[in-house]
């Protein structure tokens, strides 16, 4: 099982990007993924938000050729976009 305090803080990171577009979709995607993620799982996402939010926004939106170290079912899901709830 994943340390609580360790999927807080994630989550902390996953909605406070520095704009709201970066915001919406790693928060959201963390919202929507992270109860089914292992210690794998949790791993790459947290290296993942280590990245520049223009370079995860570009892998996602398919403007920006992947990094290797990311290409994988993950990325496969964030690319979909379908978890992004934007509110009204």
């Amino acid at each position: 099982m994943i340390e609580p305090d360790r999927l807080r803080r994630l989550k902390f990171r996953a909605w406070h990007r520095g704009t709201r577009e970066a915001d919406y979709m790693i928060g959201c995607y963390f919202d929507r993924f992270h109860a089914g993620w292992g210690e794998d799982e949790v791993q790459w996402f947290e290296r993942l938000i280590d990245e520049e939010d223009v370079d995860i926004m570009g892998w996602a939106l398919g403007t920006i050729s992947v990094p290797p170290e990311y290409v994988g079912p993950m990325m496969d899901v964030m690319r979909k976009l379908d978890y992004v709830e934007i509110p009204r």
